[in-house]
């Protein structure tokens, strides 16, 4: 496939970029999926109060474009050799604008922003969330359809944007919302079924926007293919088979499994989201998340544990255990399984004979502890056989947290040769709309592995039992640190 010109035929090329809480990146991707060019920037996030996120919409627009003419650039391509752009974009980030001049009326309030945390907590309690467990509950036991289960089972948590989106009429939007709405000089007006199904106002069941929620919020939006970040990185993994899981390790770590036809219905907050639509075929995911997990590593960086990231690792192994040190990762609360958003970050188990060798060992395994949490309940949950493992993200390169992590599961974990999975997923995704690429057998055998990580056997195991039960108390006593101050 190519473009025709002077009697020859040119190559053609996928862009994609991946809009992530902290870099935007894009890459050119060739017909074996190679990186032919790259290009990436970093996101500014503003910090205006305590607890709240933000990110400034036009600069955001502004770094997309840039990142985008720079990868083509670096690629040594003209734009017309193009055949697709595909993006990828963190969910539930969103901002308000006039739809006439296109102006936001503020920031973008990010993922993991903690402003809603007292309005989720109050509407989590009310009346009106008793009635809907109760009606619901009522609902399943005489229709036993899943969709009244979820829903008798619903909690809101701060990361859903129904609670910190602004009252006005305006158009709204998350940020591949605005993107398009910038990309198509303001004649689309729409997000795809990957974003929206991480609103909390997406009926996953049904595939559509909540009758009721949407009469509470008024989210009217139309579907559109972009796609979701983690959605994207599930794509780009290859996880196309039912059991199949991926581990996101970023700024957050973000736990997916791939359950097949059907919306899974948690009890312990992980979440039913829809991660692809391709023609009549859905798929949907179960998803758990941990908030800070690169978030922390950048934290010790910044104290000057470390100098480079990429010494984590050796600093790790050169001490045989944390000294009884326990970290909790935790500056934006503590999602599923515990789901508490005013738990605070913390260290202890402190001690004269604890090194900085220490401090960031017991930081890692956090991390993996965190992993581990995860997995157990993923396992617990959805009693669906574990196909594969893979990891990716920029914390998957640190060969103690893999390792750590095969150790724990008990089972074999891949790494691929680099870890953007968004925005090869992303360009997998864009690349089969246009014929770039034929079907998803063909993308398997473009897949590539930099590591195959093996459990060390059930000794590693026993030996952080007592360190997990350790890690658990310093949990809970994090917990509820934050309490309200008005």
């Amino acid at each position: 496939m190519g473009t025709q010109r002077n009697g020859f035929r040119k190559e053609s090329f996928i862009l994609s970029v991946d809009v992530g809480t902290t870099t935007i990146r894009c890459h050119v991707f060739d017909k074996e999926a190679k990186v032919r060019g790259s290009c990436s920037t970093k996101v500014d996030l503003l910090y205006p109060e305590e607890g709240l996120v933000e990110i400034e919409p036009e600069a955001l627009w502004k770094s997309f474009i840039t990142v985008a003419i720079g990868a083509v650039h670096d690629a040594g391509i003209q734009m017309r050799q193009i055949e697709a752009l595909g993006f990828s974009t963190q969910r539930a980030t969103f901002t308000t604008w006039d739809r006439r001049t296109g102006v936001p009326f503020h920031n973008f309030i990010t993922w993991q922003d903690r402003r809603a945390a007292d309005l989720v907590k109050s509407w989590n309690r009310s009346c009106t969330m008793k009635a809907i467990h109760g009606v619901t509950k009522v609902l399943y036991f005489l229709t036993r359809q899943k969709r009244y289960l979820a829903a008798s089972l619903i909690v809101f948590s701060t990361q859903h944007v129904t609670f910190r989106r602004l009252g006005r009429e305006l158009l709204f939007g998350t940020i591949d919302t605005w993107l398009l709405f910038k990309l198509t000089k303001g004649q689309v007006h729409a997000t795809d079924f990957s974003n929206a199904s991480a609103t909390g106002v997406f009926d996953s069941y049904q595939m559509c926007w909540s009758e009721f929620f949407c009469s509470l919020f008024s989210v009217p939006l139309s579907i559109f293919p972009t796609m979701a970040d983690q959605q994207a990185a599930m794509f780009g993994e290859c996880c196309f088979d039912v059991g199949s899981v991926k581990i996101t390790m970023g700024t957050g770590t973000f736990m997916d499994i791939n359950t097949g036809c059907k919306p899974h219905t948690s009890v312990a907050g992980l979440y039913p989201v829809v991660g692809w639509k391709i023609g009549a075929e859905v798929v949907y995911l179960a998803e758990g998340n941990a908030a800070d997990t690169g978030t922390a590593i950048k934290w010790a960086q910044e104290l000057d544990l470390f100098d480079d990231v990429k010494d984590t690792s050796d600093l790790a192994y050169s001490v045989e255990d944390s000294d009884g040190v326990c970290f909790v990762p935790s500056f934006s609360g503590l999602q599923a399984p515990l789901n508490d958003p005013r738990a605070c970050a913390s260290f202890m188990g402190l001690k004269p004979t604890t090194t900085k060798s220490h401090l960031v060992r017991a930081i890692l395994e956090s991390i993996v502890f965190r992993n581990k949490q995860l997995f157990d309940t993923m396992l617990r949950e959805t009693r669906i056989p574990i196909t594969k493992i893979r990891v990716d993200g920029g914390v998957s390169s640190n060969d103690f947290v893999v390792q750590l992590t095969a150790d724990l599961f008990g089972r074999k974990v891949a790494r691929p040769d680099h870890c953007e999975m968004s925005c090869l997923g992303a360009a997998f995704v864009a690349g089969l709309g246009v014929g770039f690429w034929k079907s998803k057998e063909e993308l398997k055998k473009l897949q590539n592995t930099d590591r195959v990580f093996l459990p060390r056997g059930p000794l590693k195991d026993q030996e952080y039992s007592h360190l997990l039960q350790s890690w658990d108390r310093a949990l809970r006593r994090s917990m509820n640190w934050y309490h309200q101050t008005t």
